[in-house]
């Protein structure tokens, strides 16, 4: 109603005009219920509340196609190699001796709840959560995703929600050498209670919760499944998300098992459609690029997770080239999407070139690549009709450049994300979400991080202790 409307303004705002991102100087946002009403110089009407941000950029919300949900673990392998002798493959052993939840289910629904309110804080307002498998039994739970979609209807996050299924996963033995256990039955289980998941929760929470399928990485999972997720989720209209062409184990399994290479497969068994999006890509061929423009699928590019381990796409410009979508995805911690626009940027232009990409291209992965792959266009933009769903950005206390979305690319970070706002709801004001103590919220993950490092050894190949799983950078001083 009139009455409820909002007005934000700044020195800058990212508007959205004939197709694409404007920059309004000195512009506002005028918020009506859940939607935008009006992007531009000034607005007339009548008006019940008014923010002026000063200097901070207005900016849609990012869209994360691959939102860290737990606690990363793959931060432990930043120096720690290779994954097999550092728990990031099940030893034999492990699998003798039978998987088990290295969490409880209190602390899954925790990590949930903590890993969206990070979401919130670095300004992404859409996200499709993805979590390890290396702690589990072996898939994630419809129950664990009920209770997701609780902390994320509270914290007023936009998500796309389905529990990770998959008919198999790696072990290896003690000299490294990592093959395929499969378990198909229990794959299908998982496919059948995730569909059941998805048709009871798409649409909830004012429709800020839909439903999204989520096989794991493809040499875990069988064609069976694949082909079965494909039906599924087409008939739903819903997203899969599935990591493929991201390592040369990959690689090698996915061809002893199948004679091509990941993407060529899913194009073989006719899984490969629109509504697949497809982390990370840093392995595909160059005929791959081409099956997932033919096939109008979406790239998810993470280039921070990607980078830290020594890889990257080759490359942003060429798959654009080819009439690619890419959308973006942190995938790691921090879930800082303006730092993974950033490297995003770096590692193009070390794979093409500085005049291949520009930063509005970047800026456009993360907000309108989103939107498309989620045949979303109501989201990724600030225009008349569109959600609500928005990211104030200080520039206060950075070095700006005559231009906002350059500033993004070479100033600022997530800790400058000010104010959210997600369904015309303001989820997090001058840094601060409702209901969560940062101190105590951090402590609580900190500790619940220490007690999985602590397990470590129960799923490393030879059992070694802690100590000499993770190596130190120094070496400890004596007290």
């Amino acid at each position: 109603m009139m009455q409820g409307r909002t007005l934000l303004s700044a020195r800058w705002v990212i508007g959205h005009q004939d197709g694409r991102h404007v920059v309004h100087e000195n512009g506002v946002v005028v918020i009506e219920g859940s939607d935008v009403l009006h992007v531009g110089a000034g607005f007339d009407g009548a008006i019940a509340r008014r923010i002026d941000y000063g200097e901070a950029v207005i900016s849609p919300g990012f869209i994360d196609l691959d939102a860290l949900s737990d606690l990363d673990t793959t931060i432990l392998g930043y120096d720690n190699g290779p994954a097999w002798k550092k728990g990031r493959v099940w030893p034999e052993s492990y699998i003798k001796r039978g998987p088990y939840e290295m969490y409880s289910p209190e602390e899954l629904a925790f990590q949930k709840h903590h890993a969206f309110a990070q979401l919130i804080r670095n300004g992404i307002t859409t996200a499709l959560p993805i979590a390890s498998l290396f702690y589990r039994a072996w898939g994630e739970t419809v129950a664990e995703f009920e209770a997701a979609a609780a902390a994320a209807e509270a914290l007023g996050l936009r998500v796309y929600l389905g529990p990770a299924y998959r008919t198999g996963g790696q072990v290896t033995d003690n000299s490294g050498n990592i093959r395929a256990v499969f378990d198909e039955a229990r794959g299908l289980a998982g496919l059948a209670g995730a569909a059941d998941f998805a048709r009871h929760i798409d649409g909830t929470a004012g429709g800020r919760i839909r439903a999204m399928f989520a096989p794991d990485r493809i040499e875990t999972c069988t064609q069976t499944l694949l082909q079965r997720t494909a039906e599924i989720a087409t008939e739903m209209g819903a997203p899969v998300r599935q990591h493929c062409s991201q390592s040369p184990v990959e690689l090698r399994l996915v061809r002893e098992q199948h004679g091509c290479a990941p993407i060529e497969w899913l194009h073989q068994i006719g899984a490969l459609q629109r509504n697949w999006l497809l982390p990370h890509g840093t392995q595909a061929t160059v005929a791959e690029f081409d099956l997932i423009a033919e096939t109008d699928a979406t790239l998810v590019h993470c280039p921070l997770v990607s980078a830290r381990h020594g890889g990257m796409l080759n490359s942003f410009p060429k798959a654009r080239a080819k009439g690619i979508n890419i959308g973006l995805g942190t995938d790691t911690h921090p879930a800082d999407m303006i730092v993974n626009m950033q490297i995003g940027m770096m590692t193009a232009r070390m794979a093409e070139g500085m005049e291949a990409i520009r930063s509005e291209d970047m800026f456009d992965a993360a907000t309108l690549g989103g939107a498309e792959a989620l045949n979303r266009p109501d989201l990724g933009r600030l225009a008349p009709g569109a959600k609500a769903d928005i990211s104030v950005i200080d520039l206060s206390r950075t070095l700006q450049t005559p231009d906002p979305v350059q500033t993004l690319m070479t100033s600022a970070c997530g800790r400058d994300v000010r104010d959210v706002w997600i369904d015309g709801r303001q989820v997090m004001a001058d840094g601060v979400i409702p209901g969560i103590d940062a101190i105590t919220d951090a402590a609580r993950a900190q500790a619940q991080f220490d007690g999985l490092i602590a397990k470590y050894p129960d799923r490393t190949a030879g059992h070694p202790p802690v100590t000499k799983i993770f190596t130190p950078s120094f070496e400890r001083a004596e007290p």
